[in-house]
């Protein structure tokens, strides 16, 4: 009897956090829609808030396959930035068919991921320190490549992947791209062997080698996924500021950190669920927004953002101790 009662508390316990950060986005909402009814609710702010998340959230997706696998990739924002230059460069107007900026973007983005996973695993690189390299390295090179200076004069073509609408709707594009990407990363981790195979990794990796995984294989897949949603994502950014900046994405790493733990992801991998990244992506949007209508300074802004991560790491720390 009482082990059904620890068994069923232990469940409700699990409940309440795994919907916790739902319950924590439908209060911020309903806590601006009070005190700034007239700001927060207008159309436009709203479409701002979706476009904000959808940029931060495709990054999220990636980040949430490397966590997962416990790893980490701080290298995310400087390859936005590289992405988007190479991309705008390919993009002028009466050069090149609009695939192909896109490619690029994406292939620099594949390139500094594998580059990543290489290092990870077959290296033996902590996923850091690795990353951490990359992320110097590919912002010294988006710096060379764009000479220092924005690249300009991208084509209407080019410039239209990020900006419109939904045909007779005012839902953007942007958010169109994140929900197809959330998806297809909702139904890899849960209805395909491969990502099964993701939680048994960073659930215990020895055990994942006795079983017969490939996991050096398995690394360099999650690191070459995080790379190519984040060469996308520095596409779609180049294409919704009508250019390739060096300087674009700075700290957008630790934004798609946030999302993915904030969301329930484990630290240390092998738990957390996908919908939880794209609530984590939705809630920092809303609380950016909220924080900017308040007229909180950005420098306090860093410091909540900061509080909050650390206080998903405890609760994720907290959760795993009483597991175990």
């Amino acid at each position: 009897m009482s082990e059904r009662l620890g068994t069923e508390k232990t469940r409700w316990k699990n409940n309440v956090r795994e919907f916790g950060i739902l319950i924590a986005f439908v209060a911020i909402v309903a806590v601006l829609m009070i005190i700034s009814p007239d700001a927060f609710a207008q159309p436009k702010n709203l479409i701002g808030i979706v476009k904000q998340a959808s940029i931060n959230g495709i990054l999220a997706c990636g980040m949430m396959f490397v966590i997962l696998s416990d790893g980490i990739d701080l290298s995310v924002g400087s390859t936005v930035a590289l992405a988007g230059v190479m991309a705008a460069h390919f993009a002028h107007p009466d050069t090149y068919p609009v695939i192909i900026p896109i490619l690029m973007g994406i292939l620099v983005g594949l390139a500094v991921g594998l580059l990543n996973g290489i290092g990870v695993a077959f290296g033996g690189i902590p996923p850091f320190i690795i990353t951490l390299a990359t992320m110097t390295a590919v912002r010294g090179v988006a710096l060379i490549a764009s000479g220092g200076s924005p690249v300009y004069n991208l084509s209407d073509t080019f410039n239209g992947i990020a900006s419109g609408f939904i045909p007779g709707t005012i839902v953007p594009i942007l958010a169109v791209y994140f929900l197809l990407i959330i998806l297809f990363s909702g139904f890899i981790l849960t209805k395909t062997v491969f990502g099964r195979r993701i939680y048994t990794i960073g659930g215990n990796e020895v055990a994942a080698k006795v079983s017969g995984i490939n996991v050096k294989r398995m690394r360099l897949s999650v690191y070459a996924i995080s790379g190519v949603l984040a060469g996308f994502a520095g596409v779609l950014l180049a294409s919704r500021t009508i250019s390739g900046s060096p300087t674009a994405g700075q700290s957008y790493e630790l934004d798609a950190i946030a999302a993915v733990i904030i969301g329930g992801v484990s630290m240390s991998g092998g738990a957390g669920k996908w919908y939880g990244t794209l609530i984590g992506a939705l809630l920092l949007a809303v609380l950016a927004n909220g924080l900017d209508i308040l007229n909180v300074s950005s420098n306090y802004q860093m410091v909540i953002k900061g509080a909050i991560i650390a206080i998903a790491v405890l609760v994720d720390i907290r959760g795993k101790s009483r597991n175990e």
